[in-house]
């Protein structure tokens, strides 16, 4: 299950893990202009976990979900 929020600077979606034994936590991401952040609570320091991508390091990630292994390097394509 997952919930989408429009704030004044960032679009929030939130990631409930549902149905398994061993549920994890809530995953929160914002998405900013320029940054994407993740953030998860840790119930071990009962604090926060906060990763932030560029841009750019999240859509090398969208592309890595699809590849096999190795290594890339995103182009732009030409006009």
């Amino acid at each position: 299950m997952f919930t989408i929020e429009h704030e004044f600077d960032a679009t929030v979606v939130t990631l409930v893990d549902q149905g398994s034994p061993h549920l994890q936590e809530d995953v929160t991401v914002n998405a900013f202009e320029d940054c994407v952040t993740l953030e998860q609570l840790d119930p071990r320091t009962d604090q926060v976990a906060k990763i932030t991508f560029s841009l750019a390091q999240l859509r090398d990630l969208a592309a890595a979900l699809d590849l096999p292994e190795g290594v890339y390097q995103l182009r732009p394509i030409p006009d």
